[in-house]
């Protein structure tokens, strides 16, 4: 394997991680309206309690992207290129979601009137659903291709990113990390409310199963190998398993069958992918691929030694801090907090 594939993998196994730890971040942000009642007179302890699950990672999940972004620069710079000038519109308002997001969540607490709370909290709902689609909508474009000219240059427009196969693909990820932040609502939580994500779980779970389904058997007849074939089966048997696990009331092994299926799911459109990193619709020897789109040699060689001492760091830390904040996120201690702020 030569380095400019291996990078190809690392950039998979980035935004791998990137759409397993902050897609249930995003389904944790979208569950508000169904599970805590958004723009309603009701429980403030239990949309705290949901927040709460996430209040301290969601920051070290999105640092997923800044290192696949900051990689995808310095290992592919045409394929940088390319996709940030052809996608600008749908990846700004992927980052303004995002802002908005990260605003809210710092400064909610910050006022006592329920106006004020609710108010922060859409902003929570928009910040999360609208990166959950439009990340789905990206990549399924990334794979199917774009209006790609001889100087790989996108010729498109954002409405022709909105074709069928794309909006399914949107559909699907924001269905799947809906999902999937609902069930770790379940985990993490007590009482009424996890039943209740239980329940809702379930139901997501179902739609979630059509939707994928559709889209994935889509991306095999497209980009049919063995390979797509059967990382697809798993990313559909996984999701199966997790639905399963959750109507057993089995939160952890729903959850961990849930980043299975979302694990699958991406490296099946990796692999589709793979050897181009960006086909043109135009001409297929307009495509960049994997040799035509990476950085030097040396470049490569650099980086691969700064991934072998960083990488290893980052996922160990990143580990200690879910086994620090494994416990559940109970109506007491929320409330015991409340009384004593």
């Amino acid at each position: 394997m030569d380095l400019a594939t291996l990078w190809f993998g690392i950039i998979a196994f980035l935004f791998v991680g990137y759409f397993v730890l902050d897609g249930f971040d995003f389904g944790v942000g979208m569950s508000l309206p169904f599970l805590g009642g958004v723009g309603k007179n009701t429980d403030d302890v239990t949309r705290r309690q949901i927040i709460n699950t996430i209040g301290p990672v969601w920051d070290l999940n999105e640092t997923w992207l800044i290192v696949a972004g900051a990689c995808l620069f310095a290992s592919f710079p045409e394929w940088y290129a390319s996709l940030f000038s052809g996608f600008y519109l749908a990846l700004l308002l992927i980052l303004l979601a995002l802002i908005l997001r990260g605003v809210s969540f710092e400064y909610r607490h910050q006022g006592k009137s329920e106006r004020w709370k609710a108010g922060f909290d859409r902003m929570i709902v928009i910040g999360s659903a609208v990166p959950a689609f439009l990340w789905g909508v990206a990549f399924a474009n990334i794979v199917q291709g774009v209006a790609l000219d001889e100087r790989h240059v996108y010729t498109g427009t954002l409405f022709d990113l909105l074709n069928g196969y794309a909006l399914l693909g949107g559909l699907t990820t924001l269905l799947l990390f809906f999902t999937h932040g609902v069930t770790f609502v379940a985990l993490k939580t007590d009482g009424q409310l996890r039943a209740d994500a239980r329940r809702l779980a379930l139901r997501a779970g179902l739609a979630t199963l059509v939707v994928a389904a559709a889209f994935l058997i889509w991306t095999v007849i497209a980009h049919f190998s063995v390979v797509v074939l059967v990382l697809a089966a798993l990313a559909a048997v996984s999701l199966v398993l997790s639905i399963v696990s959750n109507l057993r009331g089995r939160e952890g092994w729903a959850f961990a069958f849930g980043a299975l299926t979302t694990l699958f799911a991406v490296v099946t459109l990796f692999a589709a992918l793979f050897p181009n990193v960006l086909p043109s619709t135009i001409d297929p020897a307009f495509s960049l691929t994997i040799e035509n789109a990476s950085s030097t040699e040396y470049t490569l060689q650099i980086m691969s030694w700064t991934a072998l001492v960083a990488l290893p760091l980052v996922l160990l830390y990143q580990g200690w801090t879910y086994w620090v904040f494994r416990k559940r996120v109970t109506r007491t201690s929320i409330e015991g907090a409340a009384a004593h702020a």
